[in-house]
Formats: structure tokens, sequence, C-alpha cells
């Protein structure tokens, strides 16, 4: 037993010293933002001579890896130009740097233009690195090193200009590629989660509508009567806006009439420029042309109409005019039960463009849903990757537009919508789909759910 006890105790002191030393090392990444070239020295700890280890040295913009030790110290040298001999600092001295190893896992050391040295984790300082503001200036330090080496002449000045301009050019290229794909992938994730909730803040009936970003007043042209809006969400391409007492009692049977001789089956677009029924869209409409000649005599139906183009120039300031816009739309859900395994709603959906593409000329772009007859259970308006529900109110209105005024580009998605399953009684409302690009020679119908005009397709 002492035998073994004589041999096993200085392996295991053996042992704890290899741990103790491999726990201690580190991987660090030496990163030039110095605007030159450098090199890099390790400092003997004992005899603090120096040893080189950027064999070549390290050019400006890039990057050095290495592993080393917790304590170790380390050098950079500024080299000097080939050309003049000194260095592109104003007293033309070559700079030197020092640091030290820590203890945190991932170092990176940075050298910045001064020479001062900028310690932290490695991931942190490469995206400070990474921006296209930075990649810019990394182009800038380059093209001013290589001005230091180049002879003067008109030919090599020509090509600096152009090395710098495909710097430039590669990368921001890669700085912008890279965000895109990040957006791209985060929007992915953002749509999965509000898939996921859909159905429960559909039937969750305890649900309030979402708070208001902002809330303003707004009076009509017409009848000059001062609404509260609601304002939901509101971003360049994409705002929500929920107005008070936007449709009366007197509007709403107006439109219920004028549907009932033409009452049908809801349809959805197609995909091929037509359109066909779906049990994602289970409801009743009839399509109420406005007689705007009778506009002045008061007629109801005009005067709603005319309300909902007031609201949408107001706030998007395109000048939109009635002529050859769709007709307004009484739509109609019927509630069959709890137990209603298939329910009259609309499931989520674009009313036009939600790619974030350029707007189609002649295709939709805002949307008024003015509320007249609520169900005692179930449809409420749910935008689900804005993060906006709204329970209805009768005569209260939702706008939503998708188009970006300024760019005409079109919303990337957060204007998508559902209208909750009716469980129990009726819900009326009446629909203005309203487009951009259309007038009395090109109509909406002259256009096909696609934005291709109609003769145009059928020459295809």
């Amino acid at each position: 037993m002492m035998f073994i006890s004589k041999y096993i105790a200085p392996l295991l002191l053996l042992f704890a010293v290899l741990v103790r030393a491999v726990s201690r090392e580190r991987s660090i990444r030496i990163l030039n933002d110095s605007g030159s070239r450098i090199e890099v020295f390790w400092v003997n700890p004992q005899t603090r001579e120096t040893a080189l280890l950027s064999k070549p040295n390290v050019k400006d913009g890039a990057s050095m890896p290495m592993s080393t030790f917790v304590g170790h110290e380390f050098e950079i040298h500024e080299v000097p130009s080939a050309k003049t001999g000194t260095c592109s600092n104003e007293e033309k001295v070559c700079r030197i740097a020092s640091f030290k190893v820590g203890e945190p896992e991932e170092q990176a050391f940075r050298i910045l233009p001064g020479f001062g040295i900028q310690a932290g984790d490695h991931s942190i300082l490469q995206k400070e690195r990474d921006t296209p503001d930075q990649a810019i200036k990394t182009c800038q330090r380059k093209a001013k090193s290589q001005m230091d080496e180049l002879d003067g002449s008109a030919e090599a000045s020509l090509v600096l200009i152009n090395d710098l301009a495909n710097c430039v050019q590669l990368s921001v290229s890669e700085k912008l590629r890279e965000a895109n794909e990040e957006i791209s992938y985060q929007s992915r994730v953002r749509k999965q989660i509000a898939g996921t909730l859909e159905n429960y803040t559909c039937v969750d009936e305890s649900l309030v509508s979402s708070p208001d970003v902002s809330s303003r007043v707004w009076e009509g042209s017409a009848d000059g009567l001062p609404r509260t809006v609601h304002i939901k969400h509101d971003r360049p391409s994409s705002q929500i806006h929920v107005i008070e007492n936007f449709i009366d009692v007197e509007e709403c049977n107006a439109m219920e009439q004028a549907a009932v001789p033409t009452l049908h089956h809801a349809t959805v677009a197609d995909g091929k420029g037509g359109s066909r029924l779906s049990e994602s869209r289970k409801a009743m409409q009839a399509g109420i042309t406005v007689d705007w000649a009778k506009e002045e005599e008061g007629d109801l139906i005009a005067r709603l109409s005319r309300r909902v183009y007031d609201y949408t120039n107001n706030v998007l300031g395109l000048n939109i005019q009635e002529h050859g816009q769709e007709d307004l739309m009484s739509i109609q859900y019927f509630g069959r039960g709890l137990n209603d395994t298939a329910p009259d709603r609309y499931t989520p959906h674009c009313d036009g463009d939600c790619t974030g593409l350029p707007h189609k000329a002649g295709t939709r772009m805002a949307t008024m849903v003015m509320y007249c007859t609520l169900p005692e259970r179930g449809g409420s308006t749910n935008f689900r990757n804005a993060g906006v529900h709204v329970k209805p109110v009768s005569g209260n209105a939702i706008f939503f537009s998708y188009i970006n005024p300024e760019s005409k580009f079109m919303d990337s998605g957060y204007t998508e919508h559902s209208g909750c399953p009716v469980f129990v009684g009726e819900k009326k409302i009446v629909t203005q789909w309203i487009r951009y690009g259309v007038d009395s020679e090109n109509p909406w119908n002259s256009f096909n759910t696609l934005g291709i005009k109609v003769k145009d397709a059928m020459n295809q």
C-alpha cells in the first residue's frame, strides 16, 4: 500500500498542474484597425525579451488568432512604410502598444487608429467592426496605407481609386447581405410565434383591444364631426387605426338592406388572377355600388363612402378619388353555436400585397372595416404579426394601410389579419378596399387579382 501511495501522489500532483495549466489556456484574436501594418511580439515574463510571432505582419483590417495563456503579455509594433521608412502618424515615429491576457474566454484585442487597444469579448468587438460604416473606414485606411507605398504617378493613383471603390462595394454589400439574412430570420421567427398564438388570441373572450401607440382627433371635411382615432400600429408601410363613431345606425341599415338581393358566399383570390370559394373564408357578402349622383341629396351610402376616402387621404395624402374604386362590401358572419367545428371566419390573410415589394398599379393599398352588428361570442379582428388585437365596438371602424405613401413600397406582413370565428350571434360589417392607380378609364375590375390588366392577361 505504501508502495502505491509513493507513486500515486506525484502523479496526482502532476495531473493537477496539467489541469491548472490547461484551464488557463486561452484563445485570443488580435484585430488590426490601426490604419497601419503591425507586428505582434510575445514578451518573455522572465527576461522581458520579445519574440516576433506575426510572420508576415498583420495588414490593416485583418485579424490574427492565437492560443496563449492567462497573464501572457504581448507588444504591438507599428510597421513603417516601405517607401518612406517612417510611420504614418504626425510624429513619423512608429508606435508600440501592449496588452496582457486576462481570465475571460474568447478575448479579443482591437488595435485602434490612435494605437490604443480595446479589449473585450471577441463576438462583441467583431460586431462593432462589422457595420457598413466601419467597413468603409477600413477601406479608407487601406487606401491611405497603400498611398504611402505608391510612386505618385497618375496610373498608380487610378489603381488606388479603383481598389478603394472595389473595397467599399464588396465590404458594404457583404454587410448588407448579412443584415438582410438576419432580418429575414427574425421575421420568420416572429411569424411562427404569431401563428402559434393566433387561435389562443381569438378564443380568449376576456382579451381587450391592444393599447394605443398614440391617439388623435380627426374631423371629417363633410360633416365636421370630431372623432377620436386610436393608433395601434404606426410604421411607414403599415398603419392600423381604430376610429370611434365612424358609421351610424342609419348607414348600417342602408347597407344591409341594399345587400339583400345579391348576398352570396364570399370568395378569395385564387392566385391565378381570379377568385374562388374557400374554407378559409366562410361568410356571406354583397357588393354595393355607390350612386354618386345622389350624394348631394344626402344618400346614406354615398355619405359613408365619401367619409372613407376623406379619412384615407387625411392619413396617406395620396389624393384618392372615388372614380374606379371597388364597391362597398356588406359582409355577414353567422354563429351556429360553441360546438361548431367549422364556424364562419376569415383566416389570416393580406388584403393586398404584403411582400415588401413596390406597389403594382391598380391594386389595393388600404382597407376600412366598419362594425355594425356584433356577435355575442367571437368576431374580433386580429393582426397577429403586428401584435394588435381589436375587440370590435358597434359604430367603430378599423383603418389599415399597407403602402408607404412616399416610396410606394408595400407592407411586409404587419397588416396580415384575421376575422376571428363567430360562434354565437351575428357579425355584420361594411368593408371598403381602397386602390391606388385606378380611375374612370381604368376601374378596379379592369385589373385581375395579380394586378395585371385583364385585357393584357388575355393576350399572354
